[in-house]
């Protein structure tokens, strides 16, 4: 209510308790007028009636909700569902205009307003997690891989004769599709194996440059995030070859955000040579549902050409998602769950090496990977072919989610190019391997039973020197494992491996 609102509710209730709520009332606003005035994430969160307040106060700025609107267009924020209204605070026409994601559309005040605040809380959050210098950036309702595929195309219309990609190899079909989408190809570099790490191959780079030719080349391709045994790219030195010979250079940070190693490449490299974009993941860096990602850059002008290079209007559901977490958490928030999965990665590293150990592996040494890691199956795979994906099955039907298992010698055929040793990121890694990670709201209870039933599944395969054997005996099934899934555990996971092997192929 506004201020004659109250004092006409003192003609109706006692005036001491109408001031007491209206100072209740001037609380919430004061919050709600610090973000407009500072556009900035809040230092300490807010409370839900907050958050809810605001995002009603927007809705009411959009001519859908009105009172008495007469829409006669074809698109005026008509709802058929209650639900699905609600579902979306009643914000229902999305952000952008057909010519530009980023500008202001006249019948959605409010939308606008959230769109403009979400990339403003955004910007913060990047610098405050290390990319201080960044100028810009906006929120895109995409995934990473289409999000890339967005800064290619851009590029294209600044280097209009260029055909190749170069691209430090990483086995993630996303980030090579997102180089075919946009219409060029991919040059496939390969990782230098240095100990137990797989690098970026810097002189291999330079080579194909040299031999490609710089005005051929629309960009460098280089990864922050990653599966160990790959370690982040060498953001600074590729940062430098790209300033040296005058190509642009983008960053997949698809779950960088949540790593200060990460983000410290990324504004290193920025310092020392170029970055043109680098993208991010809304969900694995700020926990809300699949579907968004923030392009950022150190070139205002360069986000704004990509941000009107998306067509048509877009949906303000991942904008309003992650505006409600980070308003919700407040940056000290943020920065205490950041802290929390520092601190884990550091128990699971004691954890897996322990567990290795006492299976005759070994946790692989890749100190440059600052969120996942990886531990050897060499003796699994010596007891059976088909073992290494027979334990990937098994903690599959254990509701282990994330853990990958990785066997030697796959071939994966991606748009005509063939990978061998597709998953692990290099044509014949030493060892298969197992990977683990520690990232943003992983819980220590999360790494504890996670060993717990690794720890049993090996324990399984190998009392089963024949794994194929589905009358193997079979230790009973543990409090910590759902009953359901031990009718007879190997039989079931014969069952699973084939459909497993497929999963594979799909990831």
């Amino acid at each position: 209510m506004n201020g004659e609102n109250f004092a006409l509710s003192e003609q109706i209730v006692s005036s001491s308790y109408i001031r007491q709520g209206s100072q209740a009332r001037r609380s919430h606003e004061q919050l709600i007028r610090l973000l407009l005035e500072q556009g900035k994430c809040p230092e300490e969160g807010w409370s839900e009636s907050t958050v809810e307040l605001f995002l009603n106060e927007l809705a009411v700025m959009d001519s859908n909700n009105f009172l008495g609107n007469c829409g006669v267009g074809e698109r005026e924020g008509r709802v058929a569902s209650s639900l699905v209204a609600r579902r979306h605070y009643r914000l229902i026409h999305g952000i952008g205009r057909s010519g530009d994601i980023a500008a202001i559309q006249p019948k959605a005040a409010g939308s606008s307003l959230l769109n403009k605040l979400t990339n403003s809380v955004v910007l913060d959050i990047l610098k405050l997690t290390g990319v201080r210098s960044v100028a810009s950036c906006f929120v895109v309702p995409m995934a990473t891989g289409m999000s890339l595929t967005l800064c290619f195309l851009t590029l294209r219309h600044r280097r209009p004769k260029a055909r190749y990609i170069i691209w430090p190899r990483i086995d993630q079909k996303s980030c090579f599709k997102s180089m075919i989408t946009a219409g060029f190809e991919p040059v496939v570099v390969e990782n230098a194996l240095e100990g137990d790490e797989l690098r970026t191959d810097l002189e291999a780079v330079e080579r194909k440059i040299e031999a490609l030719g710089a005005e051929n080349i629309l960009c460098v391709h280089s990864t922050t995030s990653c599966f160990a045994p790959r370690v982040p790219d060498r953001i600074e030195e590729l940062a430098a070859m790209c300033a040296k010979y005058n190509i642009p250079h983008i960053v997949n940070n698809a779950y960088g955000v949540q790593s200060s190693k990460c983000m410290h490449l990324i504004q290193q490299g920025a310092r020392v040579g170029r970055i043109d974009a680098f993208v991010q993941s809304l969900d694995k860096n700020f926990m809300v549902p699949v579907g968004g990602a923030i392009i950022a850059g150190f070139e205002e002008s360069f986000i704004q050409e990509i941000s009107k290079m998306y067509p048509g209007r877009a949906s303000a559901s991942p904008s309003l998602d992650v505006l409600i977490t980070l308003l919700t958490l407040g940056a000290n928030g943020y920065k205490k769950l950041l802290a929390e999965r520092k601190e884990i990665y550091s128990f699971l590293v004691q954890e897996l090496k322990s567990l290795a150990s006492a299976h005759g592996e070994r946790l692989l040494h890749t100190p440059h990977n600052p969120i996942s890691l990886a531990m050897s199956l060499d003796g699994l795979e010596a007891k059976s072919n088909g073992a290494v994906t027979q334990l990937g099955s098994m903690l599959f039907t254990r509701q282990v989610s994330g853990a990958r298992v990785i066997p030697l010698g796959k071939e994966q055929t991606i748009s005509g190019h063939t990978f061998r040793g597709f998953m692990s990121h290099s044509e014949s890694y030493p060892c298969p391997y197992l990977n683990a990670a520690s990232a943003v709201g992983i819980t220590r209870e999360d790494v504890t039973l996670c060993m717990k039933r690794l720890d049993k599944c090996l324990k399984t395969l190998k009392k089963n020197q024949n794994v194929t054997t589905p009358t193997s005996p079979v230790p009973p099934a543990g409090p910590e494992d759902p009953p359901l899934l031990y009718e007879t555990e190997l039989k079931i996971d014969q069952r699973c491996s084939r459909s497993f092997t497929l999963l594979l192929s799909a990831i």
